[in-house]
C-alpha cells in the first residue's frame, strides 16, 4: 500500500460549530465520502456527531 493514500482531516462539531474539532487520517482509497464519527465535546460535556469539513 502506498503511503500517498492516507490524507490528514478535520472534524468538526455539528451541534455547536466550532466548539470541538479533531484532527485524524483517514485512507483515501476506502473513505471517499466524508467521514463522520460521535467524538467527545468537551464544552457540551457530551458525545456529538462530528463531520469532516473541507
Amino acid at each position: 500500500m502506498a503511503t500517498g493514500d492516507r490524507v490528514q482531516v478535520t472534524l468538526e462539531c455539528t451541534e455547536e460549530p466550532g466548539t470541538s474539532r479533531y484532527h485524524t487520517t483517514k485512507n483515501r482509497r476506502n473513505d471517499s465520502d466524508r467521514i463522520e464519527m460521535m467524538k467527545y465535546n468537551p464544552v457540551l460535556q457530551k458525545h456529538t456527531l462530528h463531520r469532516e469539513t473541507k
